[in-house]
């Protein structure tokens, strides 16, 4: 493990540079007219599996966006690690709050600026030094590799389920390692254990079939805002319990031993309140802020819309009104069955004088748990407990990462993360950045938990 951190710290300037351009690609798997620069980043990085030393590489279509697939698979009775990355990065708006171009990466005060620097090439990058680097070092790897690089994780991964099914004997494997992860600080690592699911609907409430003279027709014909408004004040107290018939059914309850183990977990109540700027932080009744937000269900409100929206008056009954509504589902809830509840409360709320239309939402991903003990989990926290001096902090997210449970359900794959990003990146938003420090931590880090896997006999 000593020469493999060695040869890297002997190629970083080169690593960095490597870093730099890759960033430069402007791979946004959202916006058709950046397509080619999906396709252009998914060849950088086969091209950089191939010189780490990753055989039968090949790019492969999805009917999406593609998939990057390279292995080496010459250590027998050793588990088979399958690496999991995405290449692709978010938009760039809005352009006017960068401080520099984000497709012009530069290295400032330590860190290095571009979009896509943590979320996630940076990390994918490490994760690829890391294999290149033993197997420089010893001229064989401990376990058995695959990686699966994505090109189409920002936008919800739409077909890596199927690809992932038909191509399953491909990809099997005993473990999957996700480089799109985080720290907990830069003194504290942590193993994430938990993502929610998610789900989504838009309601459309129309009335008459034009807008009316409110002073005319006011008194006689209902308000789609009003009636709309309605339907979402019926779905959940002010304090965020969900009122929908049937939503908690399936909710795996909060154990005495979940409770404990989040416990241990430190927030700073206060200083959450004064980085995200509210006086008052409000949530389901009978739970801690970090139980509601990881081990919860919710749903919200994310946009409503109707009627007159310029300056000034405009006297009118609205002929419709619209929202979008989304859920955060947490163990062993189902999207479809929880959108069927959704459709039904809605419909039993909606009030005379209006139509009422519900339309699924595109989103919809199952949650996701990794038992805090298996041996994936126990290995990496080695690894994170030499490496920092401290043990890992098991820890959930509210967020959803959909491959981890396409990972468990299509080949039966528990995923460990191990991302070295951390929360104050500026992921998905302006001047997005990663430190150099991470860089170099995760040049140690990958080796060590490669070497760690190797001891581990399926």
């Amino acid at each position: 493990m000593n020469a493999a951190v060695e040869y890297l710290s002997g190629r970083r300037s080169t690593s960095v540079d490597e870093l730099l351009e890759f960033l430069s690609i402007p791979s946004v798997s959202s916006l058709p007219e950046h397509e080619e620069d999906v396709r252009l980043a998914a060849a950088w990085a086969a091209e950089r599996l191939r010189s780490a030393g990753l055989e039968h590489v090949e790019i492969l279509p999805t009917g999406g966006h593609p998939v990057v697939y390279g292995d080496w698979l010459h250590a027998p009775g050793a588990p088979t690690v399958l690496i999991y990355g995405h290449f692709d990065v978010q938009p760039v708006d809005p352009l006017e709050l960068w401080s520099s171009p984000p497709f012009e990466p530069q290295i400032r005060d330590g860190r290095i600026y571009g979009r896509g620097a943590s979320d996630m090439k940076a990390n994918l990058l490490i994760s690829v030094l890391g294999v290149e680097a033993v197997l420089r070092a010893r001229g064989a790897l401990p376990v058995n590799v695959k990686f699966l690089l994505e090109g189409q994780e920002e936008i919800g991964s739409p077909q890596l389920p199927a690809f992932v099914a038909a191509n399953r004997e491909r990809f099997a494997c005993d473990l999957v390692l996700s480089a799109d992860g985080f720290q907990w600080s830069e003194d504290q690592p942590q193993l994430l254990i938990g993502l929610k699911g998610a789900c989504g609907i838009q309601i459309d409430v129309r009335g008459a079939k034009s807008d009316l003279h409110s002073g005319l027709h006011g008194a006689l014909v209902a308000n789609p805002i009003f009636a709309l408004v309605g339907i979402l004040s019926s779905m959940r107290t002010p304090e965020g319990e969900i009122r929908v018939d049937g939503f908690y059914d399936d909710v795996r309850p909060v154990s005495n031993a979940d409770r404990a183990a989040i416990a241990g977990v430190p927030f700073d109540e206060e200083q959450y309140k004064n980085s995200i700027g509210v006086s008052e932080l409000v949530g389901e009744p009978g739970y801690s802020h970090l139980e509601r937000s990881w081990a919860r269900p919710m749903l919200d409100a994310n946009g409503v819309w109707g009627g007159f929206l310029g300056e000034g008056v405009k006297t009118i009954v609205p002929n419709e009104a619209h929202a979008k509504i989304t859920c955060r589902l947490v163990p062993d809830q189902d999207p479809d069955r929880v959108i069927e509840t959704l459709r039904a409360h809605v419909k039993r709320h909606a009030p005379p004088g209006v139509t009422v239309e519900v339309q699924a939402a595109a989103v919809r991903a199952k949650p996701y748990f990794i038992p805090p003990d298996h041996w994936g989990n126990r290995l990496a926290g080695a690894v994170l407990t030499e490496l920092y001096g401290r043990r890992p902090y098991l820890t959930r997210a509210g967020g959803s990462i959909p491959v981890c449970e396409i990972f468990l359900s299509r080949l039966g794959a528990y995923t460990v993360s191990f991302g070295l990003g951390l929360e104050d990146e500026n992921i998905h938003a302006p001047d997005e950045f990663f430190r150099l420090s991470s860089f170099e931590r995760g040049e140690t880090a990958w080796p060590m938990l490669l070497e760690r896997l190797g001891e581990h006999r399926p």
